[in-house]
């Protein structure tokens, strides 16, 4: 099983975030790449937990809170499967972007400003 799982989805254990946070953001980062295309099956929830050597409510929660942003889909026993990504994923952050720019603009803020604000956030998130 341990072929199975890919090299991109592994934890930094130096990070301040969560295992299952790093879960979702390396999944994320590897669907809006491409390294992980439409269609390509994640390894299973247990497989995931035992090889990362962390619980598997940990992998379940990152996978259940991908499925609710519309990322993956679990299809039963055929396992859990990335159904967007790429140029869906980054056309979201651009819409939200010029939304974000626009309100920007009308508080009056400079884009320094603006640019903290969003790294602040991703911080956070």
């Amino acid at each position: 099983m341990e072929q199975d799982i890919p090299r991109w989805l592994k934890l930094d254990p130096t990070s301040t975030a969560p295992p299952f946070e790093q879960i979702k953001q390396a999944i994320l980062a590897a669907a809006n790449s491409g390294r992980a295309s439409v269609g390509t099956r994640l390894p299973p929830v247990r497989a995931l937990a035992a090889h990362l050597g962390i619980a598997t409510n940990t992998v379940a929660r990152a996978y259940r809170e991908l499925e609710q942003a519309g990322v993956v889909e679990t299809r039963g026993r055929a396992g859990t499967v990335i159904t967007a990504g790429g140029d869906d994923a980054r056309g979201r952050v651009a819409d939200a972007a010029d939304v974000f720019a626009g309100v920007v603009r009308s508080a009056g803020l400079s884009e320094s400003d603006a640019v903290a604000i969003v790294r602040a956030a991703l911080r956070r998130a």
